[in-house]
């Protein structure tokens, strides 16, 4: 069995119906859904809000590379273009983990580089496994006490907004 974590992300268009197609895309794995959460874009920062949430799928056909396809596949279906590194889109889909496995090859690094720093991913991975473990890095509650208030402070629970 193969499990992994998966960040969604969406700041353009109808960006709830974004994250409803990458759910409904994983629907056959599907373990766990976080609430959305909305927050400010970071590195280019010029750019609408990004509405984020968290995943965990199961399959015992899956590895790391078919993780990597399957998101790649639903950011294609959501028509994601890439312009600019860290720019707007209508689909992000990120592998974070796959179980233990660890990957340095440029097109799958694992566990997810950026995950570490980024409420937008801790916050929503805690809301639905409170115990989880970032390879390599430790508990992710102990990550995300790590970061600054003001990173935590931009991460809004939106209560009114569901992806299930």
């Amino acid at each position: 069995m193969s499990r992994a974590v998966l960040s969604l992300g969406s700041n353009l268009g109808d960006r709830l119906s974004y994250l409803r197609l990458a759910v409904e895309g994983l629907s056959d794995v599907l373990v766990a859904v976080s609430p959305v959460y909305e927050t400010a874009p970071w590195g280019v920062t010029d750019q609408p809000d990004f509405l984020n949430a968290i995943v965990l799928a199961e399959s015992p056909d899956l590895d790391e590379w078919d993780w990597l396809r399957r998101a790649q596949a639903l950011e294609q279906r959501a028509e994601r273009v890439r312009e600019q590194r860290w720019g707007p889109r209508t689909l992000d889909v990120d592998v974070v983990t796959v179980d233990e496995v660890r990957s340095t090859h440029p097109d799958l690094l694992l566990p997810h580089p950026g995950t570490p720093s980024r409420a937008t991913v801790l916050i929503p991975w805690l809301a639905i496994d409170p115990n989880a473990t970032l390879p390599d890095h430790g508990q992710v509650t102990d990550l995300l006490k790590a970061l600054p208030a003001s990173d935590l402070n931009d991460v809004h629970r939106r209560d009114d907004l569901t992806l299930r």
